[in-house]
């Protein structure tokens, strides 16, 4: 382990010295001056291509870039994780979600599990007919976080519209009561997605599902019933049989668990086919990661472009924005994954951070955000980082649109980068300059070559492993998140007060709150 400090690390001081010449410098002048800027700054890697040439970095920042990942370790800190080491130190665990989408050489408990899940998602989708004889046309999965937004990603972006519609549900409340007005009871299938199987939001829809499956099905509703928990007694204690209750390990973090069994409603909607090659395609990303040199390593190259943006040219924040209908969900789970992961402010040995450890995030689909928040990236005073997330290939039928996806998506990027001079407005005077944009604003393009499991697959492993790096590289823990832990158990606590019981007040604000609703809202 290094034992300079980051700040205090040859390479960082000479980023820090660097990052003050790129304020006298424009992406536009560099594009004009180098004709070959995109080929030296863009890569692929598992079909999957990053521009980055659009960034604010040139051959001798690449290289301090690089040089600082070597000063960590970085390398030797990713194959500790994929060999099982307890990299998540602070709950002295591993963090092998890894393994989950290894084939022939993952666990056997992994690939017990993946068999169970294909029987169980073919059934469904041969129609499995549920206790009154009707078959089961619908499945709902109940989950929140980890356990909602990577499966449900999945089965929106590849669903293949056979089998049962699959609906996600990760709050009680209004959409779960017009959801169930709309099905059959007997012909519904409820998964309750819960590591613990005490999370509060996915229990309380759990409760109310059940009901409404036991007011048309008896006794048999329990046989509706399905569980992907690490807690199976828990999930037999509702009714479920243990042919339905399929596990969750705790080397799983819930933001890496679409593969494992948390994934089973993706399967669902796609089929066992198309979620193995989802599967594969994270496999071979898990490979160019563990087995590329640092200079081609695509998520490494990119977690350092993330640090330098952050930390050397004051970007506390990145924009991703999906122009692929399909991949709508994207920003969404990566809110998760990199925010929890990334949301940090000591490092592996108990100190506070003299830096920053990771960006706000946020993003949408694309050409709807360009009627929204474009116009704010382009002239607004914050000089951010966008990422664009497209594909090459249009799907069957979507020609048309899919084109004008692209285009709206390389306009975007060309404009933030290049600006418009006020000479170019062809206006005078102050018009011009309210027309003009500045331009020099950084993003990165990702491209797949199509939305299909292996890409798609390769996509979020890219993710997962740009992340890790980010954290290898600013010397934090990537896998615990206490911040959410400690609001999950304050959550518990308080929620009696709401029912009027005496609960001690963790705060005057937190005690008036509570105290006007008990005045003016009671049911």
């Amino acid at each position: 382990m290094p034992r300079t400090s980051l700040t205090r690390s040859p390479a960082w001081r000479a980023l820090a010295a660097q990052a003050r010449n790129w304020r006298a410098l424009h992406l536009r002048d560099l594009f004009a001056a180098d004709p070959g800027r995109f080929e030296r700054y863009s890569h692929s890697a598992c079909g999957v291509l990053a521009d980055f040439s659009k960034q604010r970095i040139d051959d001798q920042t690449l290289q301090l870039l690089l040089a600082l990942a070597a000063e960590r370790g970085v390398s030797e800190r990713l194959a500790e994780q994929f060999a099982g080491k307890k990299v998540n130190f602070t709950e002295k665990r591993a963090a092998l979600h890894t393994a989950l989408r290894a084939a022939a050489s993952a666990p056997r408990d992994v690939q017990r599990t993946l068999k169970r899940m294909r029987q169980f998602s073919e059934e469904l989708r041969n129609g499995k007919h549920g206790n009154d004889g009707k078959p089961l046309r619908d499945v709902i999965s109940l989950g929140i976080g980890g356990s909602a937004l990577g499966t449900a990603l999945a089965a929106t972006a590849l669903a293949d519209g056979e089998g049962p519609q699959v609906h996600f549900v990760s709050m009680p409340g209004a959409p779960l009561k017009r959801l169930l007005a709309g099905l059959d009871p007997a012909s519904t299938l409820v998964i309750i997605q819960s590591k613990s199987f005490t999370t509060q939001e996915t229990l309380h829809s759990a409760g109310i599902v059940r009901q409404w499956l036991t007011q048309a099905l008896g006794d048999q509703a329990a046989a509706q019933l399905a569980a992907v928990t690490a807690v199976p007694e828990a999930a037999r204690a509702m009714g479920i049989s243990d042919e339905s209750i399929f596990p969750m390990w705790d080397w799983v973090g819930g933001r890496y668990s679409l593969w494992s069994a948390v994934g089973l409603p993706a399967m669902v909607a796609i089929g066992p086919s198309r979620f193995d090659e989802l599967l594969a395609g994270a496999a071979a990303m898990d490979a160019h990661a563990a087995g590329s040199a640092a200079s081609g390593n695509l998520p490494l190259l990119l977690a350092l472009i993330d640090v330098w943006n952050l930390n050397f040219l004051g970007a506390s924040s990145r924009a991703v924005f999906a122009y692929e209908p399909g991949l709508d969900l994207l920003p969404d789970w990566l809110q998760q994954l990199e925010m929890e992961s990334l949301g940090k402010r000591i490092d592996r040995r108990g100190k506070a951070l003299r830096y920053l450890s990771g960006p706000s995030l946020w993003g949408g689909r694309g050409t709807e955000a360009q009627h929204a928040c474009f116009q704010w990236l382009h002239q607004g005073t914050h000089d951010m980082p966008v990422e664009f997330v497209a594909c090459a290939a249009a799907a069957a039928g979507d020609e048309g649109s899919h084109a004008m996806r692209l285009a709206n998506c390389f306009a975007q990027s060309s404009l933030l980068m290049r600006g418009v001079h006020p000479e170019e407005t062809g206006a005078a005077g102050a018009l011009a300059a309210h027309q003009s944009l500045p331009g020099n604003r950084p993003s990165t393009t990702l491209l797949l070559p199509r939305l299909d499991a292996a890409s798609l697959g390769a996509l979020l492993a890219l993710y997962e492993h740009r992340t890790a790096l980010t954290a290898a590289l600013l010397d934090i823990n990537a896998f615990d998140q206490y911040g959410v832990e400690h609001g999950k158990r304050l959550a518990g606590s308080l929620l009696p007060a709401l029912s009027g019981e005496p609960v001690t007040m963790p705060d005057a604000s937190t005690a008036g709150l509570i105290t006007h609703v008990g005045k003016n809202f009671k049911p």
